[in-house]
């Protein structure tokens, strides 16, 4: 879920001593928006936060490592582990939760452009929020502009998709949010997006399969309504291994 900003947050006269997650949960609860593992909580967060928010992280990641009984102590692979972890999460693979989107320039269509334009594939890298295993993958997006449409750079469909896929996701659930997203900036006549992507919550774990991937797509406008032209998109696409 796209999140826009209104007003800016007055400083936060809360308490000193009060942990930085309760105060980013409050302002969240009392603005009555939704803070699942797939939305961005950015609009939320006071500049410095972020900082505190991830030594917090890093003090119970210590407790998870003592309650996995590591003694972290005394073994030098584990010794800074809590502080990796929690860079890792909130720097890097869930970094789309606790930033704001990327800058996109859109520019009009001024030579009219209205032939299908297919950008991938696009490599993501993302988390299933049941496990918080790797969901490692590609995606392929398929655009029909009309005159109206706006214009983005090729680069800044990856940076939309890297953006929404840094957080814990179902493949299904992201695909859409980055439609959504994609919908709303560039408002083309069809939109149409492709991801295959291994998951490592059934790799590593459960039935340890390592050969499946899961293929799931969004159709929107002509490419919903006209089966000619999504066939020629699906047909467009290099073979999948």
């Amino acid at each position: 879920m796209l999140m826009k900003s209104t007003t800016p947050m007055p400083p936060d006269s809360t308490d000193e001593g009060t942990p930085v997650s309760v105060k980013i949960r409050e302002r969240l609860e009392q603005a009555r928006k939704r803070f699942h593992s797939n939305d961005n909580i950015a609009e939320f967060i006071q500049p410095g936060e972020l900082e505190k928010l991830l030594d917090e992280v890093e003090e119970k990641m210590k407790g998870v490592l003592d309650s996995l009984v590591i003694d972290t102590s005394s073994d030098h692979n584990t010794h800074n582990t809590a502080r990796r972890v929690a860079k890792m999460y909130l720097n890097e693979v869930f970094k789309g939760r606790y930033v704001m989107g990327p800058t996109i320039t859109e520019f009009p269509n001024a030579e009219h452009l209205n032939e299908l334009m297919i950008v991938g594939p696009i490599t993501v890298r993302s988390a299933c929020s049941h496990h918080f295993c790797p969901v490692i993958g590609k995606i392929w997006i398929g655009v029909m502009p009309n005159e109206h449409t706006n214009v983005i750079g090729l680069s800044k469909y990856a940076r939309l998709a890297e953006w929404v896929m840094g957080r814990p996701q179902i493949q299904e659930e992201a695909v859409i949010q980055l439609a959504d997203l994609i919908q709303e900036k560039t408002q083309p006549d069809g939109l149409a997006i492709v991801m295959e992507a291994s998951h490592y919550c059934m790799a590593w774990r459960g039935v340890k399969d390592m050969d499946s991937k899961m293929i799931n797509s969004v159709m929107r406008g002509v490419f919903l309504k006209d089966p000619t032209l999504r066939r020629e998109f699906l047909s467009l696409l290099p073979r999948r291994d």
